[in-house]
């Protein structure tokens, strides 16, 4: 007889916590056969780029990677739902999203005997869902999880701005937040950062000037120097100036940083923004796309003591913001036409079905056959938030 469904997720669970960080795959599969009766599973990361599965192994890996696009995985990846597959006989394969907070790890797959039940799908994925929390803290000690996570080599410049991001997705209760890089591997000064707390939400985005490692050193102390002076309390023109002091102390102005930088107030939709750079937003409200401008302040770090003001906007339940860099809107198509003229405004519209950790990756993919060639000469940053308003009790 099969223990209880609660009884079955509390094993699982307390099996995670006493793995070791490399072993939190072997740990799962044996608690899934013992358990569940499951006859194999393997888990899949989500590679860089947002285009493939990876399969989860030591090296050298002998699996072959699963395209996100056109496969059952990539469905459940997509959809942030879980998907049976069923085989010929009894037997299925049920894939499970592996997320947490609403950031999207991967994928785990489970092959059992007999196609599962509701109950126990349901089952399955808050123990998909246990499993990534435990790879989140797992990668503080163990580079297997970002490891899998390459279908290729990164770049030293890329390693460190990958490094400095909190997520690629986060859901809350007023806001779903989506976000990407590219080229995902080679990437240098384009970068993005959140914290949320119970009453507001920071929104950092950042380009740093220059390329290669000097870009990514750069945007490095930008942020870490924003993230001090956030985690200090003060006010949000004062984070700005503080960082635009340590970057001009570091470089005396030789190089600055542009930062567009957001401080959501949950309950009201009242926001804060400084507008410090190339960083733009476009708003979709009612079925209209429009570029929101701000008052232009002096990047980072261009000169001593520079001061920096707060402008307020409203944001309503409903509204979709979509941030991007100057390595999207400045793309030229073969007319010469910027992507940032109509085209990115169609790619809004046109996305506007899909949830907010899906757009950036679908925005990306279509301002690549804008581009005159296949040549990138800049990096590029999508951020998407969709501003849902705090629930009514």
């Amino acid at each position: 007889m099969p223990a209880p469904a609660e009884n079955r997720y509390l094993a699982v669970e307390q099996a995670l916590r006493a793995a070791q960080p490399h072993d939190l795959l072997n740990v799962t599969r044996a608690q899934l056969r013992q358990l569940f009766r499951a006859d194999a599973v393997d888990l899949l990361m989500a590679d860089y780029g947002l285009t493939m599965l990876q399969p989860v192994a030591e090296l050298p890996r002998t699996s072959r990677p699963i395209w996100v696009n056109g496969s059952t995985p990539g469905q459940a990846f997509g959809s942030q739902q879980p998907v049976t597959e069923r085989h010929p006989g009894p037997s299925a394969t049920v894939h499970l999203p592996v997320t947490v907070r609403g950031d999207r790890l991967g994928v785990l797959t489970v092959e059992l005997p007999d196609v599962p039940g509701p109950d126990e799908v349901t089952e399955l994925v808050t123990i998909a869902r246990a499993l990534a929390h435990e790879i989140v803290v797992a990668e503080r000690d163990t580079d297997l999880y970002l490891q899998a996570r390459r279908a290729t080599r990164l770049t030293l410049a890329a390693e460190m701005q990958w490094q400095l991001l909190p997520g690629r997705s986060c859901k809350g209760t007023e806001y779903d937040l989506g976000a990407q890089l590219e080229p995902a591997y080679a990437i240098y000064g384009d970068n993005f950062d959140w914290s949320a707390s119970a009453e507001h939400l920071t929104l950092t985005l950042t380009n740093g000037m220059g390329e290669g490692l000097d870009a990514a050193l750069l945007t490095s102390l930008a942020i870490n120097a924003l993230r001090n002076a956030r985690r200090a309390g003060v006010p949000l023109a004062d984070q700005v100036a503080l960082a635009d002091q340590a970057v001009y102390g570091q470089y005396g102005g030789r190089l600055h940083v542009s930062v567009l930088i957001l401080r959501f107030e949950l309950k009201t939709g009242r926001v804060e923004v400084i507008d410090a750079g190339s960083p733009r937003l476009w708003r979709l409200r009612g079925g209209t796309v429009e570029q929101i401008g701000f008052d232009a302040q002096l990047p980072l770090g261009m000169f001593e003591d520079t001061p920096y003001a707060a402008q307020e906007f409203q944001v309503q339940p409903g509204d979709r913001l979509v941030f991007v860099s100057d390595g999207v809107y400045d793309v030229a198509a073969p007319n010469g036409e910027l992507y940032g003229t109509r085209s990115l405004a169609r790619a809004i519209n046109l996305t506007r079905l899909l949830p907010a950790a899906q757009v950036p990756r679908e925005v990306l993919q279509q301002l690549a056959g804008h581009r005159t060639t296949g040549t990138v000469d800049d990096d590029a940053m999508v951020l998407c938030l969709d501003w849902h308003g705090p629930t009514t009790s």
